[in-house]
Formats: C-alpha cells, sequence, structure tokens
C-alpha cells in the first residue's frame, strides 16, 4: 500500500465510521469473570487502529537489486535450533524520547531495532499529537517524516479520536484507560547488508479500552510487522513497514480480569528495550 494512497491516509476506517467494534456478551462487566472464547473473526476497533496505522504508513519503495538488499547470512533460509537463542549482546543504552538507540551496526543491531521499533510503532502513544511526532523524528528515516507526519495527523484527526473515546490529546475520559501494547515474540532477518536490512517481528499484542461497561473491552492479537531499515547517521531507522496477521495459537481459556485490574497491570508494568 503507497503512502499515496488517499483512502487509507484520509482515516477510511475511522473518519467515515467504517469501524468494528468489540460489544459485551450479556449483561454486566465484561471483565469480571466471563472467559473469552474462540478467536473471533471480526477485530476490536483498536486492533483496526493498529491496522490503519500500518497501512498508512507502509512506503512503496522500489526493489532493490544486486547484493545491496541481500546477503548469504541467512536470506529465506529455514531458522536453525540456536535462531531463538538469546545473543548474549548487551541491549543499547540510550534512548532518545524515550525510545531506544545507538543500535550496533550488525545483523544483530537491525534486528534490535527491529523488535524495539515494532512496540513504538503499534502503541497508544502513536495516537497522541505531541508524542506522534516525536516518534516519527526519531524512528523513521530523515527524508519519509514529513510525509509520514503529514499522513498520520490526517488519519488521527479530531473526528477519529472521538470515535474511539479519545480526546484531542488522545487521552481516554475519567476512569478509563486505552491499552495498545506491542511485545515481540521473535525476529527474523529476511536481507541483510551494511546498508539496508529487512525485518520480520513477531508480535502479540493487547488492545481496548479498560474501563467499566466498556464497549471495547482490552483483547489480545498476533500478528507479524516487516520492517524495513535503513543504516543512517549512525543508527539504523525504519524506512517502511507493513503488516500481516499471525501466526497465532490456539485460544486459551483463561479467566478474563476485571477493568480495575488491567488498567493497574497497565500502569504498574513498564515494558522492555528488546535485544537479540
Amino acid at each position: 500500500m503507497s503512502l499515496g494512497d488517499e483512502h487509507e491516509a484520509s482515516g477510511g476506517y475511522g473518519g467515515t465510521g467504517q469501524t468494528r467494534t468489540r460489544l459485551p456478551d450479556g449483561a454486566g462487566d465484561v471483565y469480571g469473570g466471563a472467559r473469552r472464547g474462540g478467536r473471533s473473526s471480526s477485530r476490536s476497533l483498536i486492533t483496526v487502529v493498529g491496522v490503519v496505522v500500518l497501512l498508512i504508513a507502509a512506503i512503496a519503495f522500489a526493489n532493490r537489486g544486486g547484493g545491496d538488499s541481500s546477503s548469504a547470512d541467512g536470506s529465506g533460509s529455514k531458522p536453525d535450533a540456536a535462531s531463538t537463542a538469546a545473543s548474549g549482546t548487551k541491549p543499547v543504552r540510550t534512548s532518545v524520547a524515550g525510545i531506544p538507540s545507538g543500535f550496533a551496526h550488525d545483523q544483530q543491531g537491525a534486528q534490535s531495532a527491529a523488535a524495539n521499533y515494532a512496540t513504538v510503532l503499534v502503541s497508544a502513544d502513536i495516537l497522541k499529537p505531541t508524542r506522534r511526532a516525536e516518534i516519527v523524528q526519531q524512528v523513521f528515516v530523515t527524508d519519509k517524516q514529513a510525509e509520514l507526519q503529514k499522513k498520520l495527523n490526517k488519519a488521527y484527526s479530531r473526528d477519529f479520536l472521538r470515535n474511539i473515546g479519545l480526546d484531542d490529546n488522545g487521552n481516554p475520559t475519567a476512569g478509563s484507560t486505552y491499552v495498545s501494547r506491542t511485545v515481540p515474540i521473535g525476529t527474523k532477518t529476511t536481507s541483510y547488508s551494511d546498508a539496508t536490512a529487512t525485518m520480520e517481528v513477531w508480535c502479540t499484542g493487547l488492545y481496548g479500552t479498560a474501563g467499566e461497561n466498556s464497549a471495547d473491552p482490552v483483547t489480545s492479537d498476533w500478528f507479524t510487522m516487516t520492517l524495513q531499515l535503513r543504516w543512517a547517521n549512525g543508527d539504523w531507522k525504519v524506512d517502511s513497514f507493513s503488516q500481516k496477521s499471525g501466526p497465532a495459537p490456539v485460544p486459551g481459556d483463561s479467566k478474563a480480569s476485571t477493568a480495575d485490574e488491567m488498567s493497574k497491570a497497565v500502569e504498574e508494568y513498564g515494558g522492555f528495550t528488546y535485544a537479540r
């Protein structure tokens, strides 16, 4: 999907009301005691929000030829038994605007960058105008920032935010906690060179609004992000990215927590800096 696609750039899922909202099953607080059933064919509204972010941010980039975009270091090969083992390399020690930075100029560094960028690109912060500008500036290559900022601002208009229960600053109503947290499960190198890299990040995430009588309770999802990275100004930066569903496991039968428990968990448990 190109950045020039006006339908996606205009926030077609939200701005025109074409959203799908997960409604509570039966009376009472959906968080209080009901067990989640199988994976539904319809996504919650906030999952659609994450998809919109990814669609409008995907940049149509010309295919790179020659050895610039691939190497013999694992392109398309089946991961070996050690591929999921920790590398032993220490995570980055610096951050800018709360986002990890200073990744190593090697394949492990590119994988670490992709994992950390995935967590912020599908987060609650991307819906906050001030925070969004910081994310774009820190995560993306310089020559893509202005256009992407414009597209994101247009997609996440005042009307769009109100449609998902947020104010102009991307904050929920009093007594509610808006949740969009992504957790990388693993990374895979599709192609790598000193100048560019393509990384896949398998993720799970939490999406929805934790609050009494919420029509969009927090649920989980599984997806894979593909990030095209470029080595620029001494760090790995995102050139483009996209998302596809799965792989997803068989849904469990855990008892859903109350809205209060979910809100406290999100507030009390911080995120991580990810290293390959």
